[in-house]
């Protein structure tokens, strides 16, 4: 008996199986927040302090392009420069010298905030500058009453203006980042992604703690924001796989990474969102106000 010799073509085999989201840096799957809904109105703004006890770890680069971001999206913000150094005022184009700043609000009670905000090239972001001077504010405060409270009797004057007031706090737990805890709602700690900024986390999540037990009841932790990521180097991967090992959900989706585009955009006073507009980092800062919204951390 002839065999017949079936030439018709093997059709191709298909997997039926669902795709896979992306997985982004953190882990988890990726995320696109939602464009927020414009505000009707605006105020009380809720105060979110900026903060980690080691220094150049990005929090007053996220201070300004955070603030730019949230101001794109219609929310009237507020920066508070609370470091000696001047970096945020600086990075903002705002002039520090012989006028009214942080510090002498913290000292004159009598003085109306109005007098120390400065407009920005941004509409909708404000700053109160801060310079050299308020390297002495800890010896001017330590013999005040309440002397934790100062800052956010000054805030509680200016707070039905704004939607947000970001503070950028000076790389220190001491009583000017205890005086930001205590005014604040919400904390939110830039953390860049290298061993020695991970180590001091515990110690800040315990100062917050301690602030909430016996001067601020109502602070949160509103996150924890991978800042300086190199997808490329292993330590950077290893870093944020542990910080969120560690301390899971608090750690924020949206990661911010590494580029020279930031301190291009600090040369030239202005935040990346309106230096280089389309570059990716400035996306990530958008994706972080969304985020923050998306929480409630930020109305």
């Amino acid at each position: 008996m002839t065999r017949i010799q079936d030439d018709r073509e093997e059709l191709p085999s298909f997997d039926d199986s669902p795709v896979a989201a992306p997985v982004g840096p953190t882990g988890r799957k990726l995320r696109t927040f939602r464009e927020p809904k414009k505000l009707k109105s605006h105020g009380p703004a809720r105060i979110i302090a900026l903060c980690n006890q080691k220094g150049g770890v990005g929090k007053t680069t996220t201070s300004i392009n955070l603030g730019a971001a949230l101001a794109e999206m219609g929310r009237r913000v507020l920066a508070i420069d609370f470091d000696p150094q001047g970096a945020l005022s600086a990075g903002l184009g705002v002039q520090t010298h012989d006028v009214t700043t942080i510090y002498d609000l913290l000292l004159s009670g009598a003085k109306d905030p109005q007098e120390a905000i400065r407009h920005t090239g941004v509409p909708g972001l404000d700053v109160i500058p801060a310079n050299i001077d308020l390297s002495a504010a800890e010896v001017h405060l330590v013999n005040e009453v309440a002397r934790e409270q100062i800052l956010a009797r000054v805030l509680r004057k200016v707070s039905d203006d704004y939607d947000v007031i970001l503070i950028d706090c000076q790389p220190s737990l001491g009583i000017l980042t205890v005086n930001a805890l205590t005014a604040s709602h919400g904390v939110l700690i830039p953390l860049e992604c290298e061993y020695f900024a991970l180590r001091g986390v515990a110690l800040l999540i315990e100062t917050i703690d301690k602030v909430r037990e016996r001067l601020n009841p109502a602070i949160q932790l509103d996150g924890i924001v991978a800042t300086m990521f190199d997808s490329r180097t292993l330590h950077s991967r290893e870093v944020l796989d542990r910080v969120v090992d560690a301390f899971g959900d608090r750690v924020l989706e949206t990661v911010i990474s590494r580029t020279v585009k930031f301190p291009d955009a600090s040369v030239a006073g202005t935040p990346i969102t309106e230096f280089a507009s389309e570059h990716p980092a400035a996306h990530a800062y958008r994706q972080l106000g969304r985020e923050l919204i998306s929480r409630g951390a930020v109305a």
